[in-house]
């Protein structure tokens, strides 16, 4: 079965920065399908960290939805593959354990100058294999504003991915499912309409605990529950109004 046709890149759209290293010496070694999967997305993943060094965490790497689809197709399964992934590339040394959190994951950062002096400090530049712990498991299908689309709306547009991708940033995970929801349920079930309900929550408050539910004696089939400081104000003209 021939693979699913790439519709192309968007012109202008957000790129990633990949040093000339990694094709010239890291690319012809790596042998491991692993451990490239795993290698390349650490660069998306930390192109989207600020701070010096950029690091991001192994339990942060396991809850990234295309990694997850991309390992989920190895043997192994997601889980173990990124386990395996990312042992292979430490121990490699193209990335480097610059510390440790709580809940047991790792924080991964590029090997470059200011990691290799965190993670020397820390006297862990020679951490390997056993050095990254086990990562939480993959979720198969774990909840966020690229996976909502697609279940609620349909094929994500290249030119929308980036304003998927900052509204993951601005707000809540629980109020982009709620919006959603909201959106499905006044059958209006488009992006900018998304976008205007948590654009209001984050001015007046969010009412996402109503969001979707159809009060009885409602002509328009919901009565839409206004929160945060206009409130008094919009159910006192319904009461003059009534």
């Amino acid at each position: 079965m021939p693979p699913e046709r790439f519709a192309g890149f968007a012109s202008g759209a957000r790129a990633t920065v990949i040093p000339n290293a990694f094709f010239t010496a890291l690319l012809p070694s790596i042998e491991d399908r692993a451990e490239l999967l795993v290698t390349l997305y650490t660069f998306y993943a930390l192109g989207r960290k600020t701070g010096t060094p950029r690091a991001v965490s192994t339990s942060a790497l396991a809850a990234e939805v295309p990694l997850g689809r991309a390992l989920a197709s190895l043997p192994e399964g997601a889980t173990a593959a990124l386990q395996r992934g990312l042992s292979l590339a430490i121990e490699r040394g193209s990335l480097l354990v610059v510390g440790r959190q709580a809940d047991g994951s790792v924080l991964i950062a590029l090997n470059m100058e200011p990691a290799r002096r965190l993670a020397a400090a820390q006297g862990q530049f020679a951490d390997g294999a056993g050095g990254v712990g086990e990562p939480p498991p993959v979720a198969p299908e774990p909840s966020g504003a690229f996976s909502l689309y697609e279940e609620n709306i349909g094929s994500v547009p290249p030119l929308l991915m980036d304003e998927l991708d900052e509204a993951e940033r601005l707000y809540p995970p629980v109020w982009i499912e709620a919006a959603f929801r909201e959106a499905v349920a006044n059958n209006r079930r488009n992006w900018r309409y998304i976008v205007r309900i948590l654009e209001r929550w984050k001015l007046e408050g969010p009412n996402y605990e109503t969001a979707g539910r159809l009060p009885a004696g409602s002509p328009s089939g919901r009565r839409r529950t206004i929160g945060g400081p206009y409130r008094r104000v919009v159910e006192g003209g319904r009461r003059a109004d009534g």
